[in-house]
């Protein structure tokens, strides 16, 4: 029997989870469990880093007062695009800002003034978002910021959190390559991008792999959280990364939503896929494991709910779960329809009135209930699940016979219902931790206990059920398809 921690940290909770595998199946069990917020101070959102780094802590003593004192290893992933940055002395400069703080506002538009949009993306392949870390480093260059002036190193957030437990200031692929200043050729940094930006080359570090050995705990974190020198493990510590390794398909071609607060919907490729029209539809090519790429297309999720909940939670509406599917199953179908990546709902605000307004500006009846407000959320992600994935299939020149749901929207009936229904295709439901379950497969391919991706995937649909979603109501969901594509294109 073989221990190992995972720590999966999302942009709106995170926990740690044991794994233990006895040589063909995989129990998880879920040890802590913490909120993650953004925190707003004058103008800007923030991450709490270290309250993060406490809550990754207490998940290190709960590992062990729950029965996990023989830990072989330990891994992080966590979302993209933001970082930290260290000093000379290792200290860190600041907290690092969220990726919606308003700071990358109109960056896109000046750092093409530099680097015209084709020439970005056959470097990097990258999908154009205000989010991404090359607009945050050109904002924090263009005011001059003294963070930026002071920087050595340049940490993601998984590696930032990893060098809080070991001391060890180590870049990985997977991560690194959601920046845009990657190439996925060299799986490296673009230094003729960053000096173009006029950039601080020195602060990036070369990129290990994934499935890399990345230190061990310092001896006092070790004596603080009552564990030895326990290794840690560059795992995919991009979260997506990690949800793609534990896609339970028997295929090496498939297709998967990634769906938690961002859905994530693509496939594997051998090589990126860089072709102009890659461009147009702004996809992304992201690092995965074996020296594989995502072909992916990242998509507003449920964020939309989660925003909504906020602010009903607000003004004493908080409805639990079991409520939310009642009162979506008794809503009106199809009454109206969001493109759920329009900029209106990128940033915090009142999701509900927002949804409302883009409803009245397109001439649609307006959602003016709380039922109707979430099947407008769950409808329209499963139409944009469907417009995207035949955009993929366009791109990697390929049918797929359905489509993978893992993350959290596995676990949401309806979304996964509805999605098939678009579909018109079977969907397979979970698991609902594949983050956390890639996360641990990494470790244990690193520990030597797994061969490849293969076995990997073999030992998920052995220890984890799945549950398929077949279509039905074809013409209906086909003529309202129709009809969202006339709403969004306008």
């Amino acid at each position: 029997m073989v221990n190992v921690l995972a720590f999966d940290l999302g942009a709106s909770s995170g926990r740690a989870v044991a794994g233990t595998f006895d040589g063909k199946s995989i129990a998880i069990r879920e040890t802590h469990r913490f909120p993650n917020d953004f925190v707003r101070v004058g103008s800007h959102l923030y991450w709490d880093i270290l309250r993060l780094f406490t809550e990754v802590k207490q998940g290190l003593v709960a590992a062990r007062t729950q029965g996990y004192s023989d830990l072989r290893s330990i891994g992080i992933d966590a979302w993209g695009v933001d970082f930290g940055l260290l000093d000379e002395q290792g200290e860190l400069l600041g907290h690092p800002y969220h990726y919606r703080d308003p700071q990358t506002q109109g960056m896109m538009e000046e750092v093409e003034q530099l680097l015209p949009r084709a020439e970005l993306f056959a470097r990097t392949g990258i999908q154009f978002m205000p989010i991404n870390t090359l607009y945050q480093l050109y904002s924090l260059k263009k005011r001059r910021s003294p963070l930026l002036e002071k920087a050595a190193h340049l940490l993601l957030i998984p590696e930032l959190l990893r060098y809080f437990l070991t001391g060890e200031r180590i870049s990985e692929w997977t991560i690194a390559s959601t920046t845009q200043l990657c190439s996925p050729h060299t799986r490296n940094w673009d230094r003729e991008i960053i000096e173009r930006l006029d950039l601080p080359v020195h602060v990036f570090l070369e990129p290990v792999a994934p499935a890399t050995f990345a230190g061990k705990l310092l001896p006092a974190i070790g004596e603080e959280v009552g564990l030895p020198d326990v290794p840690l493990t560059a795992v995919a510590e991009h979260d997506t990364a990690s949800a793609v390794v534990a896609v339970p398909s028997d295929s090496a071609s498939f297709a998967y939503l990634s769906c938690g607060t961002w859905s994530l919907l693509g496939t594997e490729v051998a090589e990126p896929v860089l072709s102009e029209q890659a461009l147009a539809w702004n996809v992304t090519n992201e690092g995965g494991i074996g020296s594989t790429t995502r072909l992916l297309k990242n998509i507003t999720g449920l964020w939309l709910l989660q925003e909504c909940r906020r602010i009903w939670r607000g003004v004493g509406q908080q409805i639990s779960y079991e409520d939310e599917a009642q009162l979506i199953t008794l809503a009106e179908p199809f009454l109206t329809f969001i493109d759920p990546d329009d900029p209106l709902f990128a940033s915090p605000g009142s999701m509900p009135e927002l949804i409302q307004q883009y409803c009245r500006q397109r001439g649609q009846r307006v959602p003016d209930t709380m039922g109707a407000i979430l099947r407008c959320i769950i409808e329209s992600l499963a139409m944009k699940h469907r417009f995207v994935l035949k955009r993929i299939e366009q791109l990697a020149g390929q049918r797929f016979s359905g489509l993978h749901v893992v993350g959290g929207g596995a676990a949401h009936g309806s979304l996964c219902q509805w999605t098939a229904n678009a579909l018109a295709r079977p969907v397979w439901a979970g698991p609902q931790e594949a983050t956390a379950i890639g996360n641990v497969l990494v470790q244990l391919m690193v520990l030597g206990y797994i061969q490849d991706l293969q076995q990997a995937r073999q030992i998920v649909r052995t220890s984890f059920e799945i549950k398929e979603y077949e279509p039905v109501e074809a013409e209906r969901w086909e003529e309202a398809y129709q009809r969202f594509l006339t709403i969004i294109e306008r």
